[in-house]
């Protein structure tokens, strides 16, 4: 790994886990920005899923691990994945429908979770209901924060390429 593209990296890594720790919304972090943008972006594959997976574990090491991390974690990955279909197309029509995507997606994943992990709410479709239903409120944290740090993380890299020519030699676009 060239030193532009290690430190691009390491900033995006230390970037993410300081944001966990600053006052904010409930779910309104870059984490699922970072997956997809690294997923779009970086042409070494498992770079894409180790940055914002190593953002995770290591600001979760502070926070505290809980029974819900593996539901949280795979909807890392499963954004990564959408990332990969943004590597021919980074319009910003595609790009903001898929951090909306990611979104349903972390949102979908974590409160199914919620309602089989945890004892919180019956294993019935009602306590289902239930589960989603008081999930709501957070939704809108978890969109308007992917929407934005989306929009911060690709608008500002393709900004950085046009004023910082080394920036072509982190060969981290396809």
């Amino acid at each position: 790994m060239n030193k532009y593209k290690f430190s691009f990296v390491t900033v995006i890594i230390i970037a993410a886990v300081v944001s966990r720790f600053v006052p904010h919304p409930y779910n309104f972090t870059p984490i699922s920005a970072i997956a997809l943008f690294g997923g779009a972006y970086f042409s070494d594959k498992k770079l894409s899923f180790i940055v914002p997976l190593l953002a995770m574990f290591l600001s979760d090491l502070y926070l505290g691990m809980h029974s819900l991390i593996p539901f949280v974690y795979a909807s890392f990955v499963i954004i990564v994945f959408l990332g990969f279909q943004l590597r021919d197309n980074k319009s910003i029509t595609s790009i903001a429908f898929a951090s909306i995507i990611g979104s349903v997606i972390f949102f979908v994943l974590t409160n199914f979770a919620v309602w089989v992990v945890s004892n919180y709410y019956p294993k019935t479709i009602e306590g289902f209901i239930a589960c989603f239903v008081a999930a709501i409120p957070f939704f809108h944290n978890n969109l308007f924060g992917d929407l934005i740090y989306t929009a911060m993380l690709f608008g500002s890299f393709k900004l950085l390429k046009n004023y910082i020519p080394k920036l072509e030699e982190v060969k981290i676009e396809n």
